[in-house]
């Protein structure tokens, strides 16, 4: 038989040396004889609580006892009794004494009164615990008694231990025995192991052993005696030592004494049920009890009633304990978020309760749910998280949200809702400065080079903010090819003139960024037009930004007059205006209901395009929640035909190669930055386009046409600001051409042939014919030569169709 009970209670392990965990630091306090010990796995360090009894004798009633108790503990599983994981017994021989111990392995619990002392609650938040600890003991005990017909006969402080998530659980099962009320022969004691039950916990049948009247008595009888004697010791303070001292009230809560008072009833027969205890006892109804017994049974709920619950949620937890809000809620509520139970207003509680966390225990409690919760295609969900982006965003590494968030949040930049759209866009400027380069120039800029062009104006202002804040996170060759692009063709060309504002205020604040002939011949040509813009606002802003561009300039020159050396092109120069402090999000939210004008330039000085009425269009609010973080990337726009680009040392077609791939159902756009033409040199000025242009052209003799070709110094472009548009928007800083003997050309010039003191050499047209261009790039020529100074520009054929 002893052989037997071993083989149960050892099944598990053969000896200490093969117990799978290391025995830490014991408690202070255990049931009875058993040592309590702190314990972690040896195979991944998880704690757990590692129980111990030792006897010098095999037949000692303690080890028997134990026995029992191991093998209880084992078979009598529910969520308000302590997990068994492990147990094993070992004999270690001592000179002529042989020493047995057993060994219970469980989750990790500490003694209720240690973990009493540890939180330190008072007044009401301290009812409010105690209340859901008697719950959760008493549901217990109903388990036992009413369901499983046991008896459990030890019910105090000391047989309670609380988990990591203060959670109450029953152990201490060395006295468990089957209720036999109904078996009419029984004679001996029911309770084997009774003996080990302090007097003072024995209901008064117990105590004369009086085992007739305890077997007609109900199966609750005993136990609920043992959770009057809890309920005493819990709110006095004190372990009970006579049983005289449970008359004393005083210390009992005045809802919770009449059921006190039937608990402890003199008559077995008229003790409460514990089952009739949860259900009738006003002493549980409180905030605490019904806020977890509601997350508990979250799935029997409908949906009004969990989102109901989930909008008062983050007030509530103001008003309950800490400990317990962070201990227990959170991580109920971050499990009903991440399986799906929880409705989206939870994940404002969420965070709510994160907050109060340190940080790494924010980092490893929340954040995985919330990086979980990004692959969720509940837009609510989406939306909830993009909202709050800033209380957590900070806390995800780099490679979480460049291999895990990022891919779930750029489905929003295509979503068909423009709030989830605006919404997408404004969470970049916390995850852009975390995403790899490849990222950024392969997926990042092909998104906002369609959200530039998106229907929404507020969209288009704030991604030209967004390129703004994110340019520092650019490479210089991608900010080389996309900035000066994203900001004049686009933004300052937009309808919409708070998008035309965010350009100029983008180009101010990412001015450390480009070399005086950026500045000279592709910057201020394209910010002076907007000084006669009817909107005031970007009439001023267009002011503020030519006299920053010309300070610059003048700086250079007087830095590159004092060194004597003219060979560096670039500024070197970070000037701080006060720009880029100006930099916010345009619009708080999207409050336009119709589908706004279509896109059409605004850089004429007799431009008549105005704004749609207010009603119509979301207001500009300047300097709303400004950005601290650094200037980083800035994603890039169509450039035209006749705006002049530098040659990018990577790519030859300006936005195209990050462009490629996207919405290839709007291949036929001329919107999207595929349509980029290659970026060109710098025009030169005038007269030395009409000297340039002289010395390329072949000697030959004109030949009289009755209508000569017109001819463009300028390549083809297919990107087209709006497809009616009849005039050149930038044919007043054109390159002017030769005059023809015969007729004019259609192309005006910026100087005329009379004034022109080198048109007397320029060559004739060619006699004959030339076959008329294709209106694709023209990827063959060569730049010419750099000659007096000039940047190089491409070669264009003199004569046209």
């Amino acid at each position: 038989m002893l052989k037997f009970l071993k083989g149960v209670v050892g099944g598990s392990g053969t000896g200490v040396k093969d117990l799978p965990y290391n025995i830490g630091e014991p408690y202070s306090s255990a049931w009875g004889s058993w040592l309590h010990c702190r314990g972690t796995s040896k195979d991944d360090g998880s704690p757990v609580s590692i129980f111990s009894l030792s006897g010098n004798n095999p037949q000692d009633g303690h080890l028997a006892a134990g026995r029992n108790g191991v093998k209880r503990l084992r078979t009598v599983r529910h969520p308000n009794i302590l997990s068994f994981l492990h147990s094993t017994e070992a004999e270690v021989s001592d000179g002529a004494t042989v020493k047995v111990t057993i060994y219970i392995v469980t989750e990790p619990v500490m003694p209720l009164s240690e973990k009493i002392k540890e939180l330190g609650l008072e007044g009401t938040q301290r009812d409010e615990y105690y209340a859901w600890g008697l719950n959760q003991i008493a549901k217990a005990v109903s388990f036992l008694n009413n369901d499983c017909k046991l008896v459990h006969a030890n019910v105090c402080v000391a047989s309670v231990v609380v988990t990591q998530t203060l959670d109450w659980k029953l152990h201490a099962f060395d006295v468990l025995s089957e209720f036999d009320g109904n078996n009419p022969s029984a004679s001996g004691p029911m309770l084997q192991y009774e003996w080990l039950v302090g007097t003072q916990y024995k209901p008064m049948e117990l105590v004369k052993s009086d085992w007739a009247a305890v077997r007609k008595s109900p199966p609750w009888a005993i136990d609920s005696w043992g959770l009057g004697c809890l309920i005493y010791e819990l709110f006095s303070g004190m372990k009970l030592s006579r049983t005289e001292e449970l008359r004393n009230t005083a210390s009992i809560p005045k809802s919770l004494l009449p059921d006190y008072q039937r608990l402890l009833s003199s008559m077995p027969s008229r003790r409460m049920n514990t089952s009739k205890l949860l259900e009738n006892s006003e002493y549980f109804q409180n905030k605490l009890v019904d806020t977890i017994h509601f997350m508990e049974i979250l799935n029997l709920k409908d949906s009004v009633e969990k989102d109901t619950f989930f909008r008062k949620l983050p007030n509530l937890a103001e008003q309950l304990p800490r400990q317990i809000v962070l201990k227990k809620l959170l991580p109920l509520l971050a499990s009903a978020l991440e399986f799906g139970s929880a409705a989206a207003p939870a994940l404002a509680a969420l965070l709510k309760m994160g907050s109060w966390l340190p940080t790494e225990e924010f980092s490893s409690k929340v954040l995985p749910t919330i990086v979980k919760l990004f692959a969720s295609n509940d837009r609510a969900i989406r939306v909830g998280l993009l909202q709050h982006i800033d209380q957590y965003g900070e806390s995800l590494s780099a490679q979480i949200v460049d291999e895990q968030v990022y891919p779930h949040v750029a489905t929003g930049f295509s979503d068909t809702s423009a709030f989830l759209r605006e919404l997408t866009l404004k969470s970049m400027l916390i995850l852009a400065p975390k995403l790899s380069q490849r990222t950024i120039s392969a997926s990042l800029l092909k998104y906002l080079s369609k959200l530039q062009v998106d229907e929404e104006p507020a969209i288009r202002t704030n991604t030209t903010i967004l390129l703004g804040n994110i340019a520092s996170h650019l490479n210089e060759g991608t900010r080389k090819r996309v900035l000066i692009n994203a900001f004049t063709v686009r933004a300052l060309r937009d309808t919409f003139s708070p998008a035309r504002g965010a350009g100029i205020m983008a180009l101010c604040a990412t001015s450390s960024y480009y070399d005086t002939t950026e500045i000279a011949t592709r910057i201020l040509p394209n910010v002076v037009v907007l000084t006669i813009d009817p909107d005031s606002d970007v009439r001023s802003k267009a002011f503020q930004a030519v006299d920053q561009f010309l300070l610059l300039l003048k700086q250079y020159y007087e830095k590159q007059t004092s060194s004597g050396d003219t060979t560096g092109m670039s500024t070197g120069t970070s000037l701080d205006l006060g720009n880029a402090g100006l930099l916010g999000w345009a619009m708080s939210s999207l409050t336009l209901k119709g589908k706004p004008s279509e896109q059409a330039p605004v850089a004429t000085a007799n431009s008549s395009t105005t704004l749609t009425s207010s009603a119509s269009t979301p207001s500009f609010v300047s300097g709303v929640d400004t950005p601290s973080t650094t200037m980083v990337h800035a994603s890039s726009s169509t450039d035209l035909s006749d705006q002049p680009v530098p040659v990018s040392p990577t790519s030859t077609d300006g936005w195209g190669e990050v462009e490629n791939g996207i919405h290839e159902e709007h291949e036929s756009d001329k919107d999207g930055w595929d349509d980029i033409e290659p970026l060109e040199e710098p025009k030169p000025s005038p007269v030395l386009a009409n000297i340039q242009a002289a010395q390329k052209r072949p000697v030959s003799q004109p030949v009289s046409h009755s209508k000569p070709p017109a001819t463009s110094l300028r390549p083809k472009s297919a990107v087209k600001v709006t497809k009616d548009e009849d005039d050149d928007l930038w044919g007043s800083i054109a390159a002017p051409v030769p005059k023809s003997a015969s007729k004019p050309m259609t192309v005006k010039p910026a100087v005329t042939a009379d004034d022109d003191p080198w048109a007397a050499i320029a060559a004739p047209l060619p006699t004959t014919t030339a076959k008329p261009l294709s209106s694709s790039r023209i990827r063959g020529a060569k730049p010419a030569a750099p000659k007096l100074g000039a940047q190089r520009i491409n070669r264009t054929s003199s004569s046209g169709v």
